[in-house]
């Protein structure tokens, strides 16, 4: 293809790449210097962030160039293509420009992938919360089942899992569980699975076999530092109290559960799976950040909700997103009409594929905006 029709094959909102590039580099240019700076490379966080966005601008450039040397090595080979008299070489040119040209398409999809916006959360650890909805004690059970299947997602990508609060009921289930999930791009994985959970199969407790409907609701916030969050102490009401887990634990005998109500807002935020009342304070007030940047971002996210036609990504977290039917074995994502009969295997935890769908969705919507 021509540089012209590369240009066009690229083109980026209302700007050519070129000019879009050119930004990138400076940016890039600027950034090197910054990094290299003692005051800089002094302030941990700032290092971080920095060198975090001078790794993605790298990666921009290194492809957008590799994409134009390959695109000159098409347009040479179609000079000397048209003044060449041997057949064996024509069919040796025309050969590479068959492979080269697939490898510019791909490149081109990379590249566009890469100019889309990173949200800066993506790279943070992840506090997940599961609730039981309609449906009692099959409810409650679901929530443990969708707990089970994230553990084992989260175990198989080699991240590690922290419960900061459950309430569990007698046969097994959990009326509620919030657990922090520690590793790299933990919230740019799984920032989608925000949502109405709903599942349909036959109770344990049921007697005449019928098929029930029960739901769960799953929310995904990313771990808010102090850095991104700050709370004014005098904001908080920290109440404390004898903790409620079954079975007369240790945990019960004194006073270590924490109930913190953040008044402005009125947000309560309760742990007590630490024996530590310090610990269950300090966990309280993790979650507590996190439930207030989130806030933010449902805002920012609610703002360009209009414009999406998928219900990824838009944060209405009282959608229903996903059906799991037990008696067929199917699972049904219902904001990209993804479905699988693979129930089993995905309640085992081997979500990859379903999580991938979502990004490519998500990815390909973005992309038709610019």
């Amino acid at each position: 293809m021509s540089i012209d029709e590369l240009e066009n094959k690229l083109y980026y909102k209302k700007m050519e790449i070129k000019n879009k590039i050119k930004e990138i580099q400076n940016e890039y240019n600027e950034l090197k210097e910054k990094i290299s700076d003692p005051q800089v490379i002094s302030q941990l966080n700032l290092y971080r962030e920095l060198s975090a966005r001078f790794k993605d601008l790298s990666e921009i450039l290194d492809c957008y160039n590799e994409l134009k040397e390959t695109n000159e090595t098409i347009i040479e080979n179609k000079q000397i293509h048209k003044n060449e008299d041997d057949p064996e070489l024509i069919q040796l040119l025309e050969e590479e420009n068959i492979e080269l040209e697939e490898k510019a398409e791909k490149l081109i999809k990379y590249l566009k992938s890469l100019l889309i916006p990173k949200d800066k959360n993506d790279s943070k650890n992840v506090i997940m919360e599961i609730r039981a909805g309609t449906g009692g004690e099959e409810a409650a059970l679901f929530t443990s089942d969708l707990f089970r299947m994230y553990s084992r997602y989260i175990e198989d990508k080699g991240w590690k899992i922290d419960i900061m609060n459950s309430n569990p009921t007698g046969i097994g289930g959990f009326k509620e569980i919030s657990f922090e999930v520690i590793g790299k791009n933990a919230y740019g994985t799984l920032k989608y699975e925000s949502g109405v959970h709903r599942v349909q199969r036959v109770p344990e407790t049921e007697s005449s076999g019928r098929i029930h409907t029960s739901a769960a609701s799953v929310v995904v916030l990313p771990e808010a530092q102090e850095i991104d969050f700050k709370i004014d102490r005098n904001d908080l009401k920290i109440d404390v109290f004898h903790s409620s887990g079954p079975g007369g634990q240790s945990v019960n005998t004194t006073d270590s559960a924490v109930r913190i109500t953040h008044t402005p807002t009125g947000m309560v935020v309760t742990c007590q799976d630490e024996k530590s009342q310090l610990k269950n304070k300090n966990k309280a007030l993790k979650v507590l950040r996190s439930r207030l940047l989130d806030s933010e971002i449902q805002k920012q996210q609610k703002s360009i909700a209009s414009k999406r036609k998928l219900m990824v990504g838009t944060g209405d977290r009282s959608a229903k997103i996903r059906t799991y039917n037990f008696p067929q074995s199917r699972i049904t994502d219902h904001r990209i009409n993804y479905t699988t009969h693979n129930l089993e295997s995905i309640m085992n935890g081997n979500l990859g594929d379903l999580i991938d769908a979502l990004h490519i969705a998500m990815q390909k919507e973005i992309l038709a905006e610019k």
